[in-house]
């Protein structure tokens, strides 16, 4: 595995996008646990855009018009609702002590449905991930598999100490509410306008 392959795959899960936001805005609200679920989460939504980039499933997607806007509009619908989520009473950053603490499996259900229905990232293995398999590979596709694999757990990785940083400054955050009022509305606002980012994606 190319040294290129990894240091161009840290910058790329490095970047912040709605799963390192979602993470954050996790571990700040309920803490390291939660977070690591959200972690999770979203290298699980990985999952079906690698296979499609692999299969070539992207192709179609780049191909067909509707179909690409068909699963951009749900995944924009869904950034929308995400934002909701935490600006409502007892959403993902809402950590009063008497609010019902959300379950595990809902935090991970979001963080997979946020990479889910987002249709760019089985574009970006379609173009990221063939540029590091030679022409005269034996096994081009168990090599693909492989590079897919060393992404998604970089992802958890990286993910899970973005969150391991959010949840230590959570006690600090708790202890300036309005403080936490701007963070709410800061990722409410970010996720409403990568929501209206990914709605008008040509």
């Amino acid at each position: 595995m190319s040294p290129e392959f990894l240091l161009t795959a840290l910058v790329v899960v490095l970047l912040p996008g709605t799963g390192v936001i979602y993470t954050l805005a996790v571990g700040l609200g309920r803490g390291f646990r939660a977070s690591v679920f959200a972690a999770v989460g979203c290298t699980l939504g990985i999952v079906p855009a690698a296979l499609a980039g692999i299969a070539g499933l992207a192709a179609l997607l780049h191909a067909s018009a509707l179909a690409f806007q068909m699963l951009k509009l749900l995944g924009a619908a869904y950034l929308l609702f995400m934002a909701w989520q935490i600006l409502k009473d007892g959403g993902t950053l809402d950590v009063r002590p008497e609010v019902k603490p959300r379950t595990p499996w809902a935090i991970l259900r979001d963080g997979t449905l946020l990479n889910v229905l987002n249709p760019k990232l089985s574009l970006f293995f379609l173009a990221f991930l063939p540029q590091f398999v030679p022409h005269d590979a034996a096994h081009p596709t168990a090599l693909l598999l492989g590079l897919a694999g060393v992404f998604m757990a970089m992802t958890l990785a990286v993910f899970i100490a973005y969150g391991a940083c959010a949840a230590l400054a959570r006690d600090h955050v708790l202890a300036r509410p309005r403080v936490m009022l701007w963070l709410r509305r800061s990722f409410a606002v970010t996720f409403g306008l990568l929501g209206l980012k990914l709605a008008t994606e040509r």
